[in-house]
């Protein structure tokens, strides 16, 4: 008979003090860290498009849009993620390292994280009440899809090809977005 090997559980309290002199970044969920993977050039053009033209939706406004260093923590579940782009309206959101009130999140699909980002990451983002925007965005095609909760409570799927415009309410700003503004500069196959 084997015994299982033991698995390693820190506290959230040790992952924040760990990830802040850490020269990689870990996703923490339930206890466990997990290394994040670099991105490609596609990655980072697709991402900082979207946090350009937040940033300037967002100026002058108590939003705030953050890209790539910014956690988000899922406190049900002890998860922190980092999202490609997060935007947050809260004006109690404030904790430094990470945000808890999001209300939209986009997450660039990669081969090594595209499971994750359609499954798990999905649900468990889902189950924060400020979230009302998920978008997932393609690098190899022109391709969003978008996860909407409408004022009832729904979660709606959307999914755009080549062209379309995305509207986007985080009071208190109205935002569009169109496929064109995504994948400015980024050269597809």
């Amino acid at each position: 008979m084997s015994i299982p090997d033991a698995t390693l559980l820190i506290t959230s309290d040790e992952y924040l003090t760990g990830e802040q002199i850490s020269s990689i970044r870990h996703e923490y969920i339930a206890g466990q860290v997990f290394a994040m993977a670099g991105a490609s050039e596609k990655h980072n053009r697709i991402a900082g498009n979207v946090f350009f033209h937040l940033r300037a939706a967002t100026r002058g406004t108590r939003c705030g849009v953050f890209m790539g260093d910014m956690k988000v923590h899922i406190a049900t579940h002890q998860i922190f993620y980092y999202p490609d782009v997060v935007l947050t309206c809260d004006v109690d959101d404030r904790e430094p390292f990470y945000k808890t009130a999001p209300c939209f999140i986009a997450e660039v699909l990669s081969p090594s994280t595209e499971l994750t980002d359609r499954r798990e990451k999905l649900a468990n983002y889902r189950m924060l009440p400020s979230l009302r925007y998920y978008l997932l965005i393609a690098q190899e095609q022109r391709m969003v899809e978008l996860y909407q909760r409408n004022d009832a409570g729904q979660w709606l799927y959307s999914c755009y090809e080549d062209t379309g415009e995305l509207q986007f309410n985080c009071p208190p700003l109205q935002l569009q977005l169109t496929l064109a503004d995504l994948y400015e500069d980024v050269v597809l196959p």
